[in-house]
């Protein structure tokens, strides 16, 4: 099959969109069980564009992210991803996360190298 240039796919999907629902030829497409919605799951072949950056991490961190071998940028994405959608559902659920800033919390304690900051 040959593949379409971006105008003609745009051309195609217009001339389709002004159809009749009536007249579109979906003998090819079965329609979907209710036991096929009920199982489906929302966002799963979404994926988010990716952009390049630069952050300093503390050299354990990176050790940390490095320890199981390749994949560790898709490891701290994976966790960055799993705090954001966290703290969307806080928001959601009306809990208000503290600010962050340059302040220094009540108390820390010292593991290794690095400072371990405790819950307030």
């Amino acid at each position: 099959m040959k593949r379409l240039t971006t105008e003609q796919r745009r051309k195609e999907l217009a001339a389709i969109a002004t159809m009749p629902e009536d007249q579109i030829q979906t003998s090819d497409i079965p329609e979907l069980t209710l036991e096929q919605l009920r199982r489906g799951v929302r966002g799963q072949m979404y994926r988010p564009i990716k952009k390049p950056v630069t952050m300093r991490l503390d050299a354990d961190v990176i050790e940390w992210l490095k320890r199981d071998g390749p994949g560790y940028q898709t490891k701290a994405n994976r966790l960055l991803r799993a705090e954001m959608l966290r703290s969307y559902r806080g928001v959601a659920q009306g809990r208000v996360s503290r600010p962050r800033g340059n302040k220094k919390p009540k108390s820390s304690r010292v593991l290794g190298e690095s400072t371990v900051h405790q819950a307030r």
